[in-house]
């Protein structure tokens, strides 16, 4: 049976994108599932192959799903290297990049903030479940790191599994269903606490880089919040635009 699509002022690519995306959502296609072939879903929705391998193929430019020339695409799924590579920015004075490992602190449920709530756009009194980890490069302290999720699309996540993975974002879309699809940071200047002096070994005073990030899911809602504390004397933020 054909789905009929609304009209709107919208290019018909994008309306069959945001289809296409909605069904990704529901979970009718799980990650690292194949999707139907074009022809099959160029019948399904009434439209031109072109116009479906447009959809397709803005899909595929936001990350969302994963073109295979002679074989099909297939949902895109979080794995470390994934995440480690288009996540994560720190590298080594010299360009080095590597994997992060990571040391728990404190994983806890409590009252959200109001700086918390506004962000991941919950209500007043909504819970959060906070981590407090530090990331190691090359067993060396490279981030002191706070991130807090709703505990109500995570439940549980406070106390299981009992071993928190190095990529959360994998852990997200495997044990919870909630899919990162992109991240938004803003970076700022500011000098070491006793925390960072404790936990990186940074002098008091000394010269740090704060980034912010909330982490989206695939139709742009809020999923994390996160704050990373970084030492700048062996590391650096390096982005390839």
């Amino acid at each position: 049976m054909e789905q009929q699509l609304t009209p709107s002022y919208r290019p018909l690519y994008q309306q069959i994108k945001e289809a296409l995306l909605a069904r990704i959502v529901s979970g009718d296609w799980p990650p690292g599932t194949f999707i139907p072939s074009e022809s099959a879903l160029s019948k399904e929705y009434g439209v031109s192959v072109g116009t479906l391998r447009k959809a397709l193929d803005a899909l595929a430019s936001d990350q969302v799903v994963i073109r295979h020339q002679g074989k099909g695409t297939v949902v895109a799924t979080h794995d470390s290297d994934r995440s480690l590579f288009q996540f994560f920015h720190l590298t080594r004075l010299d360009g080095t990049r590597s994997l992060p490992v990571s040391r728990v602190l404190l994983r806890e449920r409590r009252p959200a903030t109001e700086e918390e709530a506004r962000i991941l756009d919950l209500e007043p009194s909504a819970v959060v479940v906070h981590i407090r980890r530090i990331r190691e490069l090359e067993e060396e302290p490279a981030l002191l790191e706070d991130l807090v999720v709703e505990a109500a699309r995570f439940p549980a996540l406070e106390c299981e599994p009992e071993t928190l993975p190095n990529t959360l974002y994998q852990l997200y879309q495997q044990r919870f269903g909630q899919s990162v699809a992109h991240a938004e940071e803003r970076l700022f200047a500011v000098s070491a606490g006793p925390q960072e002096e404790a936990y990186l070994g940074t002098a008091p005073g000394s010269p740090l880089l704060e980034i912010h990030r909330v982490a989206r899911g695939l139709q742009g809602e809020a999923l994390e919040y996160r704050i990373s504390r970084c030492e700048t004397r062996r590391h650096c933020y390096w982005n390839d635009l």
